[in-house]
Parts: C-alpha cells; sequence; structure tokens
C-alpha cells in the first residue's frame, strides 16, 4: 500500500516531468526564460526561424561580452533551439507560403508567466481577489442550482438592489467614488488574471495539433476499407474544435468573447480605466499590459483559428492524398531499414567502407501466364429491335403550338399598350392562352431586353399556359420596358 508521503512524492515526479517545470527546474533557466522573453513576444508570436537564430546568438554574444561566459550553456544559437523544441519549450512550424518560424509552446507561455510573476509584485490576498473568487462560486452555485423559486427570489432580491441604487442615483445625482487604492487592487487582479489567457490559448491550439497527429496516425495505420476511413476522419477534421476537451472550453468561451461588439466594448472600457488618476500608481509595462488585454484575446483567438484551419487541411489532405496500405508499406520499409541500421552500427568500426547496392533484387516468380484469354464473347449479342418508323400524323399548327416563341404576335401585343412605360408581366397576363406558353415568357422577356428595359428589383410571378392546358407559375425579376415600336428583330422572325 502506498504511504500519503510516497503518494505525495510521486505525484510531485508526475509533476515536474510537465515541459513547463522542467524549464524552471533547469541549470540554465534564467538564460531560457530571458532569452525566449526578449525574442517573442505579444506583438511577435512568431519568428523566422534563421531570425531567432541570428538574435539568439547576437545575446549570447552579448552576455559573453558582459562577463557571464560561465554562465552559459556550451553550443550555438541553432543547437539551443533544437535542445528547446526537443524539450517542448519551442514549435516549429511551416507557414502557408513556406517560410518556417519558431513560436512558443503553452508550456514556455506557461514558464514565462510564472517567472514573471515570481521576479514582479506578488498577489495580494485583497478585495478583488476574493470577490473575484465569491462571484465565481456563486455563478457556480446558481448554474448547479435547478430550483426555479430560488433563482426568482435571487433574480427579485438583485432587481431590487439596483433598483434602490438608480433611485438614489436619479436623486442626489452623485455616484459613489471607489478609493484609488481599491482600484488599483481590482487593476492588478485584471492584469493577473489576464496573463493567463495566453498560455491557456496556447494550451488549446496545442491540443488541436495533438489531436491532428493523433488523427493522421491512426489514418495511417488503419485498416479499415478507405471508404470508411474517408467518411470517419474527414467528419472528424470538420469538427476538430469538438474533438478535445480544450477545445469544447474554448468553444464555450469564444460564445462570451467571440463578438466584435463585446471586444470594441472591453476596449472602450480599458480606455476608460486607463485614463483615471490611479493608473498614474502603475508601473508603465502594467499600463501597457492593461491596453492591450482586448488586442491579445484578438490574438489568442486568431492562434486557436489557425490551429484549426491547419489541423483540417491537414487531415483532409492526408485522406485525400494518401493510400493507407501504401504508407503503412512505407512505414515497414523505414522501419526494417532503421532497424537493419542500428543492428549494423552495433559491429561497426569507425572508417569502415559500406558496399553500395548497385542493382535492386530480381523478384522470384515461379511461373507467368503464357496464353492470353479468349477475346470473343461467349454469345453473339441479341439483334436490334425493329424500328417502326410510323406514327401519328401531327399538323403544322400543332408542331408549331410547342415550338419557340411567337414573336411578331407578342411585339403586336407589347405595342398594343401604347407610348407607355408597361410592365412585362401585365403585358404577358393580357395575353391569350396562345401567347402565354413559358416559351412565349421568354420570347417577351428577349423582346423587352432588345429594345431596352428595366429592372424594377421587385419580384414578378406569371401564369402559362402549355398547348396541352397544364399550367405552371412561373416567378421572375420584374422588369418595364416602353410598348412603342416594338417589334422582332430579323433574327427572331427568321425562327
Amino acid at each position: 500500500m502506498i504511504t500519503r508521503a510516497e503518494a505525495a512524492y510521486l505525484g510531485a515526479v508526475r509533476a515536474f516531468q510537465n515541459p513547463m517545470l522542467d524549464l524552471l527546474h533547469k541549470r540554465h533557466a534564467p538564460l531560457v526564460v530571458s532569452l525566449l522573453s526578449a525574442v517573442f513576444t505579444a506583438e511577435r508570436p512568431t519568428v523566422v526561424v534563421a531570425d531567432a537564430h541570428t538574435e539568439i546568438a547576437d545575446a549570447l554574444d552579448q552576455l559573453r561580452a558582459a562577463g557571464y561566459e560561465d554562465s552559459l550553456p556550451v553550443g550555438t544559437a541553432r543547437d539551443l533551439c533544437r535542445q528547446w523544441a526537443d524539450a517542448g519549450w519551442l514549435v516549429r512550424q511551416v507557414l502557408d507560403d513556406d517560410v518556417e518560424v519558431y513560436r512558443l509552446s503553452a508550456h514556455a507561455v506557461g514558464a514565462l508567466e510564472v517567472a514573471g510573476r515570481a521576479g514582479g509584485a506578488r498577489a495580494r490576498v485583497s478585495q478583488s481577489r476574493l470577490r473575484t473568487m465569491l462571484d465565481a462560486v456563486e455563478r457556480l452555485a446558481q448554474d448547479a442550482d435547478p430550483d426555479a423559486l430560488v433563482r426568482m427570489a435571487r433574480l427579485d432580491g438583485e432587481i431590487k438592489r439596483l433598483q434602490k441604487e438608480l433611485d438614489r442615483i436619479q436623486r442626489t445625482g452623485k455616484v459613489d467614488e471607489v478609493d484609488d487604492e481599491q482600484l488599483l487592487e481590482e487593476a492588478e487582479n485584471v492584469l493577473h488574471l489576464a496573463r493567463e489567457l495566453p498560455a491557456d490559448f496556447a494550451r488549446v491550439a496545442e491540443s488541436i495539433k495533438a489531436m491532428q497527429r493523433d488523427v493522421v496516425t491512426a489514418l495511417r495505420q488503419d485498416e479499415r476499407p478507405t471508404g470508411e476511413v474517408l467518411r470517419e476522419y474527414l467528419e472528424r477534421g470538420e469538427h476538430v474544435m469538438e474533438s478535445t476537451t480544450e477545445g469544447r472550453a474554448f468553444a464555450g468561451a469564444l460564445r462570451l468573447i467571440g463578438d466584435p461588439q463585446r471586444l470594441d466594448e472591453l476596449s472602450t472600457q480599458l480606455g476608460t480605466v486607463l485614463r483615471h488618476r490611479f493608473t498614474r500608481r502603475l508601473a508603465a509595462q502594467q499600463r501597457t499590459e492593461l491596453a492591450e488585454i482586448a488586442r491579445r484575446i484578438e490574438q489568442g483567438i486568431d492562434l486557436v483559428f489557425t490551429a484549426q484551419r491547419e489541423a483540417s487541411y491537414v487531415i483532409t489532405a492526408q485522406v485525400r492524398n494518401h493510400d493507407p496500405l501504401r504508407d503503412r508499406q512505407v512505414d515497414e520499409l523505414l522501419r526494417d531499414v532503421m532497424t537493419g541500421l542500428q543492428q549494423w552500427m552495433a559491429d561497426a568500426r569507425r572508417g569502415q567502407s559500406v558496399d553500395p547496392l548497385r542493382r535492386l533484387p530480381v523478384a522470384e516468380v515461379d511461373h507467368l501466364r503464357q496464353t492470353p484469354g479468349d477475346l470473343r464473347p461467349p454469345q453473339q449479342p441479341a439483334p436490334l429491335p425493329e424500328w417502326d418508323d410510323g406514327g401519328a400524323d401531327v399538323s403544322h399548327d400543332e408542331a408549331r403550338a410547342w415550338g419557340g416563341p411567337h414573336y411578331a404576335e407578342l411585339a403586336e401585343l407589347l405595342a398594343g399598350f401604347g407610348d407607355a412605360e408597361v410592365d412585362l408581366a401585365e403585358v404577358f397576363a393580357a395575353g391569350p392562352e396562345a401567347l402565354r406558353r413559358p416559351v412565349d415568357l421568354l420570347g417577351l422577356l428577349e423582346i423587352a431586353d432588345h429594345q431596352g428595359m428595366t429592372e424594377t428589383g421587385e419580384l414578378a410571378f406569371v401564369d402559362a399556359v402549355r398547348p396541352d392546358g397544364t399550367r405552371r407559375r412561373f416567378a421572375f425579376g420584374g422588369v418595364t420596358t416602353r410598348a412603342a415600336a416594338a417589334a422582332p428583330t430579323k433574327e427572331q422572325t427568321d425562327e
């Protein structure tokens, strides 16, 4: 049975295996924190790989020149960045324009935040912090309690309290001023909460990327039919935000902060705070952090959405462009190559030559088919049926009734309305049934278009009659035209 002390020790061991605590526990943790915080800022969340190597190399040279040679690790800036990426502090990715960049992982963001809080002003047990906790507990209890009577009583009490305050302000015209010390405490509490947002957003983005890697790995190892794989993974790629716990939590938070109007209101409120006299007691960095809260939220939302788009694209491309069977064969081949290389390296000596593969092995085939199959069908095709060209005679009038538009008659119908601006739907409805066929509606529109027509912006409805008596109701954008000089073109008359 595990004792209490052993359980606590094992829990601490697991906690220190987290890359965030591992970063802070390293010997060169101050150097890592300082370099990462200098290279990556809120305005610069991603840095081109070559630029990051150059900036870190310059920073190392400056520290060596200042006399900190013994405190610096061995290796170039490229080596350090590679080590930090392997440790899970940096994430290397390729953008759409094929540019490789570094960005901080969620563990690194959390470590920088912990280091910043430890090196800055200590969080105080203030009225603002306790009120934040009490409000959160109250909201949790309200959401967890389904009793309608309790909810109604609480709302009624809140309404009475607010109404009492409103009456007092209307009566006196004054608002109770809050002490600057309390405002300062509330501002520090807001900054404390805001500093945790970048790490939260980064964790959501990394959980989506981890899900993407899991999906692609499972896809490459899947042995089910390709159609079933396509349906499952394409659907999962389209709903990638709901596939992780962090993603579902972010989706819920997005319903609260994703409204652009809400972010605009937040910026306005922060501007009101920064104009107050108590902000002069804040450090310049704290005032800058207050002003950038809304922008940091927007950057975090964009980071998560970018990870979601990339995950959907990668999963969709993997499903569409890769054959699971072929991918498994390639994986097995590479695994065999690595196994053979490891076996060879165990007994190989330094400088030992390797015999190159001069030709590929020849497949051993026992027997090849030597005669082709019989290409002739097993039986003759059935004879074609006799075609009866005879049928009922159709008169010219019947054939014409099912033919194209009656342009001449339609032009006369339109000209009969005089020199006025007429609605084409009214003109069509005024004609006889012989001129109200569906094809005559097209002919009338063609004539009106030839002589010039104006769109009314409204929807027009007409009832057309086919030669067999069936009726159809059509809708089209209403137009008007001049009835005068309506005449079919030569091409229309020839038709």
